[in-house]
């Protein structure tokens, strides 16, 4: 969540950095609903105070403390009302977005920053379930659409991929973790992705349980409600797990293949450090993504994605977009986002400093996932990059 004090004491500068995520208006009905709920403050702390009586009280005085006692029971049922006002408005205040995140509301408006690589040229090409071996028809009979089985050569490709990808991320300083893909409805509330995205995530409604979309729930709520210690930062962890996504309002985009599905792999960095080494921390993060497509060979662009197409948590986010021939275009196969301080004041994390208890910062940025293995059947159409041999990969994929 966002910092109320600091939004009080600025609030024409954070309505200004809001509206570029269109949520000029949420900020708005936050003020006026923080407003409401300080006004009662007084009154309910002035009528406790009235209950308090010394001595042996006179009848006058028990027959006034009764009729206290009323307008304290109201006035309390007032403020417990103003107070989940509150907290019901500021769960829909997003993070306010960086100054260098430009401005816009769709793909369209990002940034492009550098690329990489020239577009692959094909005499033949042949789009990735063609190359490898998907299943999509069985699994649609198993499962319905959006579901693939992998099989065969693509299938150890693809754990060829994960294991090169945690082991470079780990080299760099990343505690590998193999965490819960089930979790409650507080860490999707403190992560940010609910109430937002709530018709993108699975549901076990028995057990109150929630699937993820991505490690970075599990990552993140890990430390929730505790007290980090300063010298123990920056914290990195590297998460690999099944991810899951509804993907609701997705009918009519990228049905064919396996671009957009409901469930695929993932490899997820997640940093927790002080608030003065986040930008660092968000570069060097970059340069690790950048750093392994380059060891893949794979072409590809950076771009700086628009304030109004960032999700609620981030304040600034990098995507790294590989070509795909069949596409003819550049397609996102990692991203990387600075959070600042809303995803660990959502989750009750702080950090004991030398001036007390702080709000650290917290990243999130994808390694590889299973778009990265479309990428590679597409741009070398069953080749395999040498780098990945190491790894248990054959030396070509066959379908």
């Amino acid at each position: 969540m966002i910092d109320l004090r600091a939004a009080r004491a600025e609030p024409d500068a954070w309505r200004a950095a809001l509206a570029r995520k269109g949520a000029g208006e949420a900020f708005d009905e936050l003020l006026a609903a923080d407003e409401q709920w300080r006004a009662l403050v007084p009154r309910v702390d002035e009528l406790r105070g009235r209950t308090k009586l010394k001595g042996k009280p006179t009848p006058e005085q028990l027959e006034e403390l009764q009729q206290v006692k009323e307008e304290l029971r109201t006035a309390e049922e007032e403020l417990a009302a103003a107070e989940a006002a509150r907290e019901a408005a500021l769960a829909l205040v997003p993070n306010p977005p960086h100054d260098s995140a430009p401005d816009g509301d769709s793909e369209d408006d990002a940034v492009e920053l550098r690329r990489s690589g020239m577009p692959t040229e094909l005499a033949e090409v042949k789009e990735a379930s063609e190359v490898g071996r998907f299943e999509l028809e069985r699994a649609a009979r198993l499962s319905g659409s959006r579901f693939g089985f992998m099989v065969g050569d693509t299938a150890l490709l693809a754990m060829a991929l994960y294991r090169f990808a945690i082991d470079r991320v780990t080299a760099a300083g990343f505690l590998p973790v193999l965490p819960p893909v089930l979790v409650r409805e507080e860490a999707m509330i403190g992560t940010g992705f609910f109430p937002t995205e709530k018709s993108n995530i699975y549901e076990l409604e028995a057990d109150g349980l929630f699937l993820t979309g991505t490690s970075e729930v599990a990552l993140a709520a890990m430390h929730m409600t505790e007290i980090l210690e300063a010298d123990a930062l920056p914290i990195r962890y590297a998460g690999f797990s099944t991810c899951f996504r509804r993907e609701a309002g997705a009918a009519g985009k990228d049905t064919r293949g396996m671009f957009r599905v409901h469930q695929f792999n993932k490899v997820e960095m997640f940093v927790f450090t002080t608030p003065d080494d986040s930008w660092a921390e968000h570069d060097r993060m970059v340069a690790l993504e950048e750093n392994l497509l380059q060891e893949l060979g794979l072409p590809y662009r950076a771009v700086n994605v628009a304030a109004g197409d960032l999700g609620a948590p981030a304040a600034k986010k990098i995507d790294l977009e590989a070509w795909f021939p069949s596409q003819e275009r550049y397609r996102e196969v990692t991203s990387c986002s600075n959070t600042t301080d809303f995803q660990a004041r959502r989750l009750g994390i702080r950090v004991r400093t030398e001036s007390g208890l702080e709000t650290p910062h917290t990243l999130n940025g994808t390694v590889v996932t299973d778009r990265a293995l479309l990428a590679i059947l597409e741009n070398f159409q069953g080749e395999v990059p040498d780098v990945l041999r190491a790894y248990g990969a054959p030396e070509r994929v066959s379908g």
